[in-house]
């Protein structure tokens, strides 16, 4: 059951909504399936460009094992030059609690402040 309000606004149609509707009931223009082969074209590149980038990392991870290999041999070399006083970590190196809290404030405060001047 159609409710009394949707009625009367079907009832009330001028001339101009009369002929809007004439023109949008007109039957589809047939196409021979060109609309169908540009669906499956899009979703074919949507396809590719969701692959493209995993597979571009995989490539690229198998072409860089080589000198990563190479590099870490490398360090592991240049670990044993360096003396043993240097590579033992002095505690001033390590932050004060108080300063890491600091920080993280002045961090927030300047995240909020960028915040507020984009809008």
């Amino acid at each position: 059951m159609k409710s009394k309000i949707i009625n009367m606004a079907e009832k009330m149609k001028d001339a101009e909504d009369r002929l809007l509707e004439s023109m949008f009931q007109s039957e589809p223009i047939a196409d021979d399936g060109f609309s169908r082969q540009i669906v499956t074209r899009i979703r074919r590149r949507m396809w590719l460009r969701r692959l493209a980038l995993p597979i571009a990392m995989f490539v690229g991870g198998g072409v860089a094992i080589k000198p990563l290999a190479q590099l870490s041999v490398a360090a592991a070399k240049l670990l044993t030059v360096i003396p043993m006083d240097f590579l033992e970590m002095s505690v001033t190196w390590i932050p004060q609690p108080q300063y890491v809290v600091l920080g993280a404030m002045l961090l927030v405060a300047a995240m909020l402040g960028v915040r507020m001047l984009e809008e």
